[in-house]
């Protein structure tokens, strides 16, 4: 079916269908925290872009810049530039970096010298923003259903059906509606609930089956991860796409119903919830309608791939709102670490996306891998503050004069 084709049958279905439509910008969905996301699906309106959400800045400005080590973020750095470079404003600044030492003294000269700093503010022109943490999880599992391993990790379903918005209409660009055919009309896909095991949409489509229940749902937050098979081989799954469905956060269902007090509602407390009440594990999940498929990926030794399309770097790299801060750009980030006061200021990569990561200071923290990396991502919930570094010749189109 054409975009022509579905032009009429658009109007009626953002009006029955909203929560359906996604900014295509999402990497991985939402993170687990707790924290305000929509308690009931709103009415399509897509969200507009911060106004003028990057303003001038000194060096002398960013909070930490003189005490970190950049060596560290000089691979991120590189990663970047395998993007960034096709873009004129940056090819020159690339070719120089990938030809510096590895040496601080002369990464902060570099920067300093062919770079500026912009500070990201908010609409209401405050300069802090939540701060959370992400990684990539281990999963046990099989590349066959039995007894121990029986909850599907599924690939994208056959029927479900992308429209790209922004072919029709060039205001929704990046966004698009996901859905499926009834006939000749299209309506909003299958929810969680919807979607069992038995559901003929899903049928073939399990690449791998893993033991808990729990941490498939995680899997399916995190938006990537591996799953370790038997023979201690370890298979890497993506995020290919997802139902079209807002997420709901559950850490926030457990807390209205008083099962969980809001500093609980961590991943590990949900967690810990959610095992010790199996009887109702069904119930949680399913008070989140979307539902996230993958894909399996080669595993190059490297970190998962974001949404700039190159591996992560553990303590490096960041999600961002790209309407806010240019995908790719070195970012400046001062924050705390979690459940803490002590400083976490260091330079990292904007090279990722976030369902949840919407507005101008809002950063999910790449942890890395593994059951360290986890528990560390899920206790991040930290006040912070931004500085994108760009080009000395680029002047950003959302600045503030």
């Amino acid at each position: 079916m054409t975009s022509r084709q579905l032009a009429p049958m658009l109007g009626a279905l953002l009006f029955l269908a909203g929560c359906a439509i996604q900014p295509d910008a999402m990497n991985k969905p939402d993170a687990p925290c707790a924290c305000p996301v929509c308690p009931v699906c709103p009415a399509f309106a897509p969200t507009k872009p911060p106004a003028k959400p990057l303003q001038e800045a000194r060096w002398e400005d960013v909070k930490g810049w003189g005490a970190d080590n950049l060596v560290e973020a000089r691979g991120a750095l590189i990663e970047s530039c395998t993007v960034l470079a096709r873009q004129p404003l940056w090819s020159a600044a690339c070719e120089e970096a990938r030809a510096l030492p590895a040496e601080n003294a002369a990464l902060r000269a570099f920067f300093e010298a062919r770079f500026r700093p912009w500070r990201v503010v908010n609409p209401d022109a405050s300069t802090e923003g939540l701060v959370t943490g992400y990684y990539e999880p281990l999963l046990r599992g099989s590349r066959e259903r039995s007894k121990s391993f029986s909850h599907a990790i599924y690939g994208v379903p056959d029927d479900l059906l992308v429209v790209d918005l922004g072919e029709l209409y060039p205001e929704l660009k990046n966004f698009r509606l996901r859905g499926r055919l009834d006939g000749r009309k299209v309506v909003p896909y299958w929810s969680r609930a919807e979607l069992t095991p038995q559901a003929p949409a899903l049928a073939g489509k399990a690449l791998l089956w893993v033991a808990d229940p729990i941490e498939l749902f995680f899997l399916q937050v995190q938006g990537s991860g591996r799953v370790e098979l038997a023979d201690g081989r370890r298979v890497r799954v993506g995020y290919a796409d997802q139902n079209g469905h807002p997420y709901q956060s559950i850490g926030r269902w457990l807390v209205e119903q008083g099962e969980l007090k809001l500093e609980q509602a961590s991943m590990q407390g949900i967690q810990a919830w959610a095992r010790a009440n199996p009887k109702r594990l069904n119930e949680l999940l399913n008070t989140n309608p979307s539902f996230v498929f993958f894909r399996e990926l080669p595993d190059s030794g490297g970190g998962p791939i974001g949404a700039l399309g190159v591996p992560l770097t553990p303590g490096r790299s960041i999600a961002v709102d790209p309407r806010a801060v240019p995908l790719g750009a070195p970012v400046f980030l001062a924050t705390t670490l979690p459940l803490s006061e002590q400083p976490l200021q260091r330079l990292v990569m904007a090279q990722d996306t976030g369902g949840a990561i919407k507005g101008a200071v809002r950063a999910d923290f790449f942890w890395g891998f593994g059951a360290e990396a986890g528990a560390r991502a899920g206790r991040m919930r930290q006040r912070g503050e931004m500085w994108v570094l760009l080009p000395n010749a680029l002047i950003p189109g959302n600045a503030a004069k």
